[in-house]
């Protein structure tokens, strides 16, 4: 069985002598010759500063570790502000200041300081967010002078994800309020607008306009970050946010509930066993055919993860009943007994591969998983522990 002192165990392993946290490989232990990737210590960060909250043994030394990492060193641009991807990648991207975010707010509510989220803030706002379109941008090259044309509903998804857990973190309610209003707009426009449009079926790419994309990356449709097609996972990532927004409204629009729900429906009644076997596959092409059949261990969590809160904020015994049976075929197919985490990628038949990623990078999708299912609906886990 998959717990979380097992799974923070597992993590443990990642961290750096040198600062930071380093990518898992498949025996868990971190895979050498790759860089130190700024979205793997800031994830690795907001799990051990959940642990923390929780009162795990080591978790406040771990999670500190990862905060002095993202707060100097050679991922923090202290001559041009902001964060480089990696140790080998100057490129400033929405994904990566995004979690950045979220790690200085489960920092910020764990006690360890707001002096990350504070800066991390200010970045998020002043270099991706885009008032006008009520979106963010996805990438700046290292001295901020020029603004890639590519738009992503991916790392916008992050960002909601990270502007919710900072208005739970920051002390001015104004400010709060601001954070909330901005992550209402992004879910309005991507959730209610396109996805509602196309049938439920989420568009991920655009150009500067955010005019859809739909053919982007046709011919490299197992990209980890920017798939071709309907990408299962989102799906459920964006209905479990809309839901985790609507906790903190003070008045949430009506439209909210049923298109988290709508969303939901769709990409379990379209994904689940899409080609015949069990599991989601990764990702659909436009009209609901497998794409990219491997099973993604996060794509499972994030199913989990979104019937869980909509059992709870709904009352309805099959969202439950979802999470229940979806949570016994990860531990049955994706539970991994030597590291304590979960195989990150299955072939269709079940066996263990490595077509899109290696190893078991992190710990964030699969804490997050297992955290959902025993505690109340707020803005943010973090909010929901405390």
């Amino acid at each position: 069985m998959t717990d979380l002192d097992r799974l923070l165990a597992f993590a443990a392993r990642s961290r750096l002598a040198g600062g930071g946290f380093g990518y898992l490989g498949a025996d868990g232990t971190v895979l050498p010759g790759r860089p130190v990737e700024t979205w793997i210590v800031a994830r690795m960060t907001h799990v051990f500063g959940l642990a923390h909250l929780l009162g795990k043994p080591g978790a406040e030394e771990l999670a500190a570790h990862g905060v002095s990492a993202l707060r100097g060193g050679p991922l923090h641009d202290a001559e041009h502000g902001g964060w480089r991807s990696s140790t080998a990648d100057g490129t400033k991207a929405a994904y990566v200041h995004a979690f950045v975010v979220l790690a200085g707010s489960t920092a910020a509510v764990a006690g360890l300081g707001d002096e990350l989220l504070g800066e991390a803030l200010e970045v998020w706002q002043q270099r991706f967010w885009d008032d006008d379109a009520g979106l963010a941008v996805e990438e700046w090259d290292a001295g901020w002078t020029q603004l890639d044309g590519y738009r992503g509903a991916n790392a916008n998804m992050h960002g909601v994800e990270a502007t919710l857990a900072a208005a739970d973190a920051v002390a001015d309610p104004a400010l709060a309020d601001r954070l909330r209003g901005q992550a209402l707009r992004s879910v309005e426009r991507v959730v209610h607008g396109w996805a509602r449009e196309a049938d439920w079926r989420l568009p991920e790419h655009f150009d500067a306009a955010w005019t859809p994309l739909p053919e982007h990356n046709r011919d490299r449709p197992a990209d980890p970050f920017r798939p071709y097609g309907v990408t299962i996972g989102h799906q459920f990532e964006w209905a479990r946010l809309a839901l985790h927004l609507r906790s903190v409204l003070d008045a949430p629009p009506d439209w909210l509930l049923p298109d988290a729900v709508a969303l939901f429906d769709a990409a379990a009644g379209r994904g689940w066993a899409a080609d015949g076997g069990e599991g989601f596959p990764y990702t659909l092409d436009w009209q609901d055919r497998p794409v990219v059949r491997a099973r993604m261990h996060w794509v499972l969590c994030e199913a989990v993860a979104a019937a869980e809160v909509l059992a709870r904020v709904t009352g309805d015994a099959r969202f439950q009943e979802s999470a229940d049976r979806w949570w016994a075929h990860g531990e049955a197919r994706f539970a991994d007994p030597v590291t304590g985490s979960w195989h990150h990628e299955l072939a269709p038949s079940g066996e263990v591969t490595s077509e899109t990623w290696d190893g078991q990078p992190d710990a964030y999708h699969l804490a997050q998983a297992l955290l959902l299912r025993n505690h109340p609906v707020r803005g943010s886990v973090a909010a929901a522990l405390r």
